[in-house]
């Protein structure tokens, strides 16, 4: 990929086929905008050190190391070496274990995506797994040492390569039945359930992230550039949660609004018309900020 740096670089293999891959990130967060930590009182920006807990004396780096806490307030010290020691060693190999069907992967388990792209030699191996797993409508179990640690990856046709997806680990994975203990068994009146689906069938479309925008995201630049300008925010609507006694009264009143002719479709194109808008207004809002950085350097 120009411009990229593959993160990793290694070979894929199934049975005695190997061809040589490059991993690339395929989702990142360096376009959001961030924030400093600033002392109110001086508007300078507030650097983190670290202080013993006991003595409040502060521990320069070469006097940092791990611990693992055995009782309260009691560590064990563990070397950097030891971790590395500990950590498996790499034989730049994603070994595919089995072929499954797409579907039996709860997404739960998803972690993050990667592109997994030919390295230049073995194309031809890469292109016929690509094109044996998309015809068998299958996806690849495979495990590897990547960045550091043992990681089990969800590999599948996508596009021109293949999407390779690191997975959770059982036990990182919470058990859903805890977070929906407290559910209280409640049967729904018909009506409600009627005009429930009747709300669903009138908004049913298409994914298609390029409609999706970050509202959090435009609501930090509009808040930034305001900001930057002397400008008074817009104050924001309260959304209230329907009442029960009120739900049946808001599910008929959205069932008569909610017509396909009544809201007009949202395109790609004006999907992409407002990601200009956010650019352009995330580029006059740095702008703005350095020319007033400037100007407080020069009084």
């Amino acid at each position: 990929m120009a411009g990229q740096r593959a993160q990793w670089k290694g070979f894929i293999k199934f049975g005695e086929v190997a061809a040589g891959v490059a991993l690339y990130t395929a989702a990142s967060t360096s376009d959001r905008i961030t924030f400093n930590t600033i002392n109110k009182a001086t508007g300078n920006r507030v650097n983190r050190v670290f202080v013993d807990s006991e003595t409040e004396e502060l521990v320069e780096k070469e006097h940092q190391t791990k611990g693992f806490e055995i009782d309260n307030g009691h560590y064990i010290i563990i070397d950097p070496d030891e971790v590395a020691a500990a950590i498996p060693e790499s034989n730049k190999t994603l070994e595919i274990e089995a072929f499954i069907p797409c579907s039996d992967v709860d997404d739960v388990y998803f972690d993050k995506p990667y592109y997994l792209t030919p390295d230049k030699m073995g194309s031809d191996a890469f292109v016929a797994l690509r094109d044996g797993m998309r015809k068998s409508k299958v996806a690849a179990i495979a495990r590897a040492v990547l960045f550091r640690r043992m990681r089990t990856v969800l590999i599948r046709p996508h596009g021109k390569g293949l999407i390779a997806t690191t997975l959770n680990y059982d036990y990182e994975v919470r058990s859903s039945k805890k977070a929906f203990e407290e559910m209280p068994k409640i049967k729904v009146d018909a009506e409600m359930l009627e005009l429930a689906k009747h709300i669903i069938s009138t908004k049913k479309g298409d994914f298609d992230p390029a409609t999706f925008d970050d509202r959090y995201e435009a609501a930090l630049e509009e808040m930034v550039k305001a900001k930057i300008e002397g400008k008074a925010m817009p104050k924001r609507k309260k959304v209230e949660a329907s009442k029960p006694n009120d739900l049946l009264a808001a599910l008929r009143e959205s069932a008569g609004m909610m017509k396909a002719t009544d809201k007009p479709k949202r395109t790609a194109a004006n999907a992409n018309a407002g990601a200009s808008r956010q650019r352009a207004t995330r580029g006059a809002a740095k702008s703005t900020s350095s020319k007033t950085a400037q100007q407080r350097k020069a009084s």
